[in-house]
C-alpha cells in the first residue's frame, strides 16, 4: 500500500514567508502576431515552460466558457501573457502549444486541455500535471500550486482570489491581472526544475 504525504494545511502555510514572485519587468503582455513571433523565438529555447490559461469566469447555470481569454507561459526568469484577441497572435500560441519536445507544465490542466482543443483547434503536446507527478509520490490529488510551493519551497505562494475571478476576458487587462497570471505559469516552471524529473 502507498504511503500518503501530508500536504501542508491552509493555516501552516500562511505562516510561511512569500514565495518570489515574477513582477511587470519580469511579464510580457502578448496581444499582437509580430509580438508572439518574438515570445516563440524566445521561448523555444528553453526545454520547459510553466503553462497555464485563464478564462473569464462563468456564472450562469449551463453557461458555455468561450475561454481560454488568455494562455501564460514561462521559463525560469520571465513569462509572457498571451491575450487571444487578434487571429495571428492565436495561431502562434496554438502554434506553441503544439511545439514538440518541450514540456509544458501546470497544475489541473484537463480543463484547459479541453478548451485550448476546442478554441485553438490544436491539442496541446508534451503537457505534464504536476497534480498527477505529485499524486504519485504519494500527496493528495488536488495538490495544487500552493501545496506544492510550500512543500518543495517552504514558502507561501500569493493568489488572488479578486484577480481569479476577473474578467480575463477584458481588451485591457489590470496589472494585477498579469502578475496573477504570469505568476502561476511562474511557479509551475518553478516546482517542475525542483522536481528534477
Amino acid at each position: 500500500m502507498q504511503t500518503r504525504n501530508a500536504t501542508p494545511s491552509k493555516e501552516a502555510i500562511a505562516l510561511l514567508p512569500e514565495f518570489h514572485r515574477l513582477g511587470l519587468r519580469e511579464i510580457s503582455l502578448v496581444t499582437t502576431g509580430q509580438q508572439a513571433q518574438e515570445a516563440l523565438h524566445t521561448l523555444t529555447q528553453s526545454a520547459a515552460w510553466g503553462f497555464d490559461t485563464e478564462s473569464k469566469p462563468t456564472f450562469v447555470k449551463d453557461e458555455v466558457s468561450q475561454g481560454p481569454h488568455i494562455v501564460q507561459l514561462s521559463t525560469d526568469k520571465h513569462a509572457w501573457v498571451f491575450q487571444l484577441l487578434e487571429p495571428d497572435c492565436t495561431a502562434t500560441v496554438a502554434q506553441l502549444l503544439a511545439w514538440p519536445g518541450v514540456v509544458k507544465a501546470g497544475f489541473g490542466l484537463g480543463d484547459d486541455r479541453k478548451r485550448i482543443l476546442s478554441k485553438l483547434g490544436v491539442e496541446p503536446v508534451g503537457v505534464m500535471d504536476l497534480n498527477h507527478v505529485f499524486l504519485q509520490k504519494g500527496y493528495r490529488k488536488d495538490m495544487g500550486v500552493k501545496g506544492a510551493v510550500a512543500v518543495l519551497f517552504n514558502r507561501r505562494f500569493i493568489k488572488s482570489k479578486k484577480a481569479a475571478t476577473s474578467n480575463w476576458a477584458n481588451a485591457r487587462l489590470s496589472e494585477a491581472q498579469l502578475v496573477y497570471a504570469a505568476n502561476d505559469a511562474y511557479a509551475a516552471r518553478r516546482v517542475l526544475d525542483a522536481l528534477a524529473l
